[in-house]
Parts: C-alpha cells; structure tokens; sequence
C-alpha cells in the first residue's frame, strides 16, 4: 500500500511539473494573446498532462516560422510593383473606377498591410450552387491547353473526388501542366495509391504539411484553408467550396450546401496563380519561379477592381481580418454577412456592434445546423450579442450554409475561404477576393436577399427562450472560443 501511494506521488510530481512547464511555455515563449492564453491554461487545469498533449498538437505558434520564401528577385518585383502603384494613385495617375476611388483607403490597406495588388480588368462570375461549381470546374479542366493548377483544403475520396482526380490525369497525359494541391488534413481520405496514375502520367500533387507520421501531425492546428484553382493562367477559382458529395448536397446531413465562389478572367487570376505556387514551393519543395506568373501577360477581362489577400499563421498580421475591419468602419449605408462560424474576437465583435449602434443596417446570416458542435454553440452566443446592438441575425434553414462573403453599400464585396472567426483570422492559411465594383456587389446583395427567405430570424426574444442546457453549451463553448 506505502508503494503504491509512493508510486502515485510521483506520477502526480510527473504531470504537475508538465503542466507547470507547459504553463510558462504558453505565457513567456508563445505570447499569445490573453485570453488564449488563459483559455491554454483552463484546458491544462481540468485536464492536466492530456491537456498538455493536446496543447502541443494544437497551440503551437508557427508566426516565427517564415514560410512561403521570396528570393531576392521576387521580393525586389512584388516591393517594387506595389510602391510604384501606390504612388500612381496617390499622384492621380491611375484610372480609378467610382467603386475602387470611394474604397481607395481599403485599397491602399490591402496594398501597404496586405501586400495585394490592385486589377481593375477582370470580370467575374458569381456560383453558388455545388453543382453549377463541379460542372464549371470540370468544364474548364477539360479544355485547358497549358496548365492546371489546383489547391483545396478538402477532396474527399468519393466519386466527385475521384471525377476530379481523373480529370486531372487525362489533362497530364496530353502534357498539360498539372499541379494538385491538397492539405495533408482535409486531404486525409487521398492516399498515394489514389495518385499513383495521376502521377504516371505526368502529374505532380503534394500535401500541405504532411506529417512524417500519418497519424503524429504537430501542426495538426495549422491548415491551408484555401480552394484556388487557375486554368492556361487566363481562368482563376476563389472561394469556400471543397470537393466531396456533400458540396453538392448529396449527404443527407447537410441537406442543400449554400457556398459561394467566384470565377476569374483578368488580371487578378496572376495574383491567384501566384499565391498558388507559393503554397506549391512550400508543400512540394518545387523550384518553380514565380516570375513564370507574373511576368506573363494578363488575359484582360473587363472592368472589375479586386485584389486577392492571403492570411496565415505564419504571420502575425491577420491581413484579412484587418480588410473586414475596414469594410465594417467604413461602411455608412449596409453591411450583409453570411458565414458558416461567426466566432470574432473582441475587436470585430465591437466594430459590428458600433456599426449597427451608428445606424448601419448589419445583418448576419449563420446556419442552423453544426457541423462543429462547440462552434455552433459559440456562434449563436456572438450572434446574440450583435443582436443586442441592433443587428439582425438569420439562420439559414434549407440546409447548411458555407458561404464566406460580406458586402458594403452594394459597392465592395470580400469572397474567399476565410469565415467569421479567430481560426481563419490567425490559424488558418486562408485567401479572399477584394470586389470592387456597384454591379457586382448588388448581384451579392440580392442573392443574400433571396437567402433571407429560406431563413428565420433570431430575434432577442427567441434567443432569451432558449433553455438551461443550452445556456450550458454556449457558456461552455465561448469559454473555449479562443482554441476553436
């Protein structure tokens, strides 16, 4: 019995001198913010050793890592491209469309903070049906001549994964250029053997951050959030839809998927190429130039301004985040939202909410059904808060609604991969299109209209009825928030 009290004791010293080296790893060597930080600290006392097993898979801070490597040459081009534009337009010698000269202070932001380039010759094309988007993709695929690069952060090994894949290897074995992107996590239902063909037939693929060990991953926390496709350089994919069943609204769980992705002629499909090659370089360790992209001539496709702004951890900017801060502050009629997780942190939360308080009409639309149970429960907490301020929250009810878009004034409109939370703002590598252009945006805004009718609306007195178990969850899930 002494033994084995004896032998307790020391297991105990064991799991507390973890815990208390974890502890000053979280708050002196990673400085994250605060309340991530006590969050950390919360996980590690309810749950000590496990809780330090689950930090090191999970609260990592890559930000001093530098990924995404320009040579010399390449930094010198992108500084060089983006001064000289800016001086252009401070010095009037840019055509501003009215769109792009009412929003030029986000422009300048996205260049000087965000290092985005300004086009102002692109058209694009709105798809919001996962049909519609297969049959696109598959399309323009299918009639490339030169190159295809694809990157997502989900292929699921179903029959829509595996009619992309085979796409791929017919466009490889007529020599076209075939890269294929995919995160080793979201990626996880594609093994080797599922690419053997693609890349006997000349095809190239590569997971992003693919552990050593399948199953021993110690940036499990970090993805590439990313769906990006470019086609002979001329046709560019941004958006929130993955590959799988379910994005067509086949998986009786989700019911309809309501996504949201654009499709690119113009100048901005060099900015997709290139942000493209730079996660390729990365996950591949390929030598590709970048200068093969830029220095090509852009295939001119109208009138529309956009810039294409990236986000990661390995940065500590959160460039996209700071571009939704913007279109918040700056908008003075409306500002529509549609997003899967709306987990903000303080400062997007008090920017919302000053903006409904200072009369902007801010509506929210979030989906009525988890597919991340804690998530779920903590969008509904946020929400409620906007709803306090005077903002008008609906819950999307035909089926489960993925779309990442936020519109202002039915003048700009931001489209990608990142959603409304502090994991696309400062854990995920994400990308979203910048639209500059009163057309487009009020085709965004009378699709979010239409959507309102298929939604209730979670009004105070709705939210206030909910009951004990429920409050439960939310406080739970907020608490935890910040390691969504």
């Amino acid at each position: 019995m002494i033994e084995w009290f004896s032998s307790l004791g020391i297991l105990t010293a064991i799991c507390l001198v973890i815990n208390f080296i974890t502890a000053l790893g979280i708050i002196f060597l990673e400085r994250k913010n605060p309340s991530a930080t006590l969050a950390w600290l919360f996980v590690l006392f309810i749950i000590p050793v496990l809780g330090a097993v689950c930090y090191l898979f999970l609260g990592q801070n890559i930000s001093r890592q530098r990924l995404f490597k320009l040579s010399k040459n390449e930094e010198y081009f992108v500084r060089k491209a983006l001064k000289e534009q800016v001086e252009d337009m401070e010095n009037g010698k840019f055509p501003y469309s009215d769109e792009a000269y009412i929003w030029r202070d986000m422009i300048r932001l996205n260049q000087t903070y965000g290092g985005a380039y300004y086009t102002q010759d692109n058209t694009p094309e709105i798809i919001v049906d996962g049909n519609d988007f297969i049959k696109s993709l598959l399309k323009d695929i299918e009639e490339a001549t030169s190159s295809v690069n694809v990157e997502f952060y989900i292929v699921k090994g179903d029959e829509v994964g595996n009619a992309l894949i085979k796409a791929l290897e017919k466009k490889a074995a007529e020599g076209v250029d075939v890269r294929f992107l995919v995160d080793a996590v979201g990626g996880r239902e594609i093994w080797e053997r599922d690419l053997e063909q693609l890349a006997a037939a000349g095809g190239k693929y590569a997971f992003f951050f693919r552990p050593k060990l399948r199953m021993v991953n110690l940036k499990l926390n970090y993805r590439n959030h990313r769906k990006l496709v470019t086609i002979d350089g001329r046709i560019g994919y941004i958006g929130g839809f993955n590959i799988g069943r379910e994005y067509l609204g086949r998986k009786k769980k989700f019911g309809y998927w309501r996504d949201t992705h654009l499709r690119f002629f113009g100048g901005c499909v060099r900015d997709i190429d290139g942000r493209f090659l730079l996660d390729w370089r990365e996950a591949s360790g390929e030598d590709i130039p970048l200068s093969n992209v830029w220095y090509e001539p852009a295939v001119a496709g109208g009138k529309t301004g956009v810039q294409i702004v990236s986000s990661g951890p390995n940065s500590e900017k959160e460039e996209i985040k700071r571009g939704y801060m913007k279109m918040i502050t700056t908008a003075r009629k409306n500002v529509y939202i549609q997003t899967p997780y709306f987990v903000p942190d303080q400062s997007i939360l008090e920017s919302l909410k000053m903006a409904a308080q200072s009369g902007v009409d801010v509506r929210l639309m979030i989906p009525c059904m988890p597919d991340h149970m804690f998530v779920y429960w903590a969008t509904y907490s946020y929400a409620a808060d906007l709803v306090a301020s005077g903002g008008r929250v609906f819950v999307y009810d035909k089926g489960f609604l993925h779309s990442k878009l936020m519109i202002a004034d039915g003048q700009v409109f931001s489209c990608g991969s990142a959603n409304f939370d502090r994991r696309s703002f400062s854990l995920n590598f994400e990308a979203n299109a910048f639209v500059y252009d009163a057309d487009e945006a009020m085709k965004m805004e009378s699709i979010f209209e239409h959507d309102m009718l298929e939604c209730h609306e979670l009004t105070k007195k709705l939210y206030e009825s909910r009951s004990l178990w429920i409050k439960f969850k939310e406080s739970i899930s907020r608490l935890l928030s910040d390691l969504l």
